[in-house]
């Protein structure tokens, strides 16, 4: 049984999402003590899995999806996997301005799909 298209995208983007997540924040938690270079090093190698998996899960996208739709299909994941990021690993509160930028790009998604 094949996996639709539109699915290998979004869990192909959730992976890469989780690698870019890490590559663009972890170092605030733990290289804080460190030269921003030697960050910029750790994140180049982390971001290096984030774009194997991200550029083909792209080319899976847009095969069935506009190029529109496969960029807000990624910033919803984006808010998907970065709310619990900075709550569970960044140790940060949730606020409820989360919800509020989840409904603005629940707007976005409805344009963007939409007929």
């Amino acid at each position: 049984m094949q996996i639709p298209a539109v699915w290998q995208t979004a869990l192909l983007l959730a992976a890469s999402n989780v690698f870019m997540t890490f590559a663009w924040y972890a170092h605030l938690k733990h290289l804080n003590d460190r030269p921003w270079w030697i960050a910029a090093l750790l994140s180049w190698g982390i971001a290096l899995f984030e774009y194997l998996i991200q550029v083909p899960a792209n080319r899976i996208g847009n095969e069935v999806l506009s190029l529109a739709q496969l960029k807000i299909l990624q910033e919803v994941i984006t808010l998907t996997i970065f709310i619990p990021f900075v709550v569970f690993y960044m140790q940060q509160p949730l606020k409820l301005d989360y919800l509020w930028a989840g409904l603005c790009i629940l707007g976005a998604v409805y344009f963007i799909f939409r007929g």
